[in-house]
């Protein structure tokens, strides 16, 4: 059995699960251990704030690794044009307007199985944005997204007009 198998079966996540979505656009990366005892599951780097050019290539890396995803939540703040659903190849995935901060996208996988990723801000540098999907990544950390992007200097942990 692959570790994708595994981690469809199992609930866990796939080892070593870190990739370019898109040359060139945005980078996800998952934890790495089989238990999820951090605080995060993994982090994810827009290159945007347009919802309908970022979105799509997450939840294809996404339904890859993990298997169908159902729901995305995601700051309606800190997206433009957040739709109430999207198509991922034949499969319909609802997007919730959640108040879970602007740092942070929940992803829903099967009926309640939840993850909750970083999303490192557009403007981050590249090593600003390494060091903060490390940390997210970091097994057992138990450290908050906000946190982890001030503590990683992307700056502030709140979107504005300039992330665009």
């Amino acid at each position: 059995m692959s570790d994708s198998d595994q981690a469809h079966t199992t609930g866990s996540l796939p080892d070593a699960v870190h990739r370019s979505v898109r040359p060139g656009s945005a980078l996800v990366r998952l934890e790495t251990t089989h238990d999820r005892h951090g605080t995060l599951d993994g982090a994810w780097w827009p290159r945007s704030r347009d919802v309908a050019a970022e979105l799509p290539g997450l939840l294809a890396a996404l339904t890859e690794h993990l298997g169908p995803v159902t729901r995305v939540g995601l700051d309606s703040a800190a997206w433009e044009g957040l739709p109430t659903r999207m198509s991922v190849g034949d499969r319909v995935v609802h997007i919730d307007s959640s108040p879970i901060g602007d740092d942070t996208v929940l992803i829903t996988r099967g009926g309640q199985d939840l993850f909750s990723l970083l999303v490192v801000p557009p403007h981050a540098t590249p090593e600003a944005a390494r060091a903060a999907m490390a940390e997210a990544v970091r097994a057992g950390s138990t450290t908050r997204a906000e946190q982890i992007l001030l503590d990683t200097g992307t700056g502030r942990a709140v979107w504005g007009p300039q992330d665009a």
